[in-house]
């Protein structure tokens, strides 16, 4: 199963908002808080362009207007075109003034989440990760372990996301394999994630810039390609 994904920053945002409906305009006038504002503003341009490159819409405000990113009930995004329902599973994440979205070609549960390496407190890593997680974190060297922790807690999010379920659900439940399976394809490494019910969510992982990304769904996905910042024209992994 092939996955898109596209990374937007704050500064790859128009200053109008001819790119949003009606509809999206009067969600966005109900912020009040700035930076949630312009974190809604970012992650739902990213998802526009996102849905509009994969498929294969002119790049056009009137047309990305035409494009909703609605929340389902769960608060899983949902994509409409001109108020019709697409069965395009999509996710959305949003860090430090970047947002990533994932993009599917198939009915599949689908997440993706972005972290920050920074340090986290010891109890941070109690309260989240398994007895096993920790153990692999404590085990690593002193470089490592911020990484690891964003990649434990990424992956993560990104099951619970593909779940529509958020933090709903106690992340110790949901167990991050080792690293067993990281051959290196175009930057990104194979992902698995076990929850307590024997299901195995399959994704990738990658770090660059500071900030490491996963994407997770319920079957295996073909290593993610990156959507480009000129319509139509994408980089795929070899």
């Amino acid at each position: 199963m092939h996955v898109y994904w596209l990374e937007q920053t704050e500064s790859d945002v128009p200053t109008n908002d001819e790119f949003f409906s009606e509809t999206e305009l009067l969600r966005l006038k109900s912020f009040v808080i700035p930076k949630r504002r312009s974190d809604w503003r970012l992650g739902r341009w990213t998802a526009k362009c996102a849905v509009a490159w994969y498929l294969q819409l002119p790049f056009r405000p009137e047309v990305l207007a035409r494009i909703e990113i609605r929340p389902a009930a769960s608060g899983a995004p949902e994509v409409f075109l001109e108020e019709r329902p697409l069965k395009l599973p999509i996710s959305i994440s949003h860090r430090a003034g970047r947002s990533l979205c994932t993009v599917a070609n198939g009915d599949v549960a689908l997440g993706c989440d972005l972290e920050l390496v920074e340090p986290h407190s010891a109890a941070f890593v109690a309260d989240y990760f398994t007895e096993h997680e920790q153990q692999f974190i404590a085990a690593a060297p002193a470089p490592s372990r911020m990484r690891l922790v964003a990649l434990f807690w990424s992956a993560k999010e990104s099951v619970l996301k593909a779940l529509h379920e958020g933090l709903r659900i106690d992340t110790r439940s949901l167990a991050v394999e080792d690293e067993a399976d990281s051959g290196d394809i175009n930057g990104w490494s194979r992902l698995r994630i076990h929850n307590g019910s024997g299901l195995v969510f399959h994704g990738w992982w990658q770090q660059s810039g500071g900030f490491v990304r996963t994407i997770a769904a319920a079957w295996p996905l073909d290593c993610p390609v990156q959507l480009k910042s000129a319509p139509h024209y994408w980089s795929a992994c070899a």
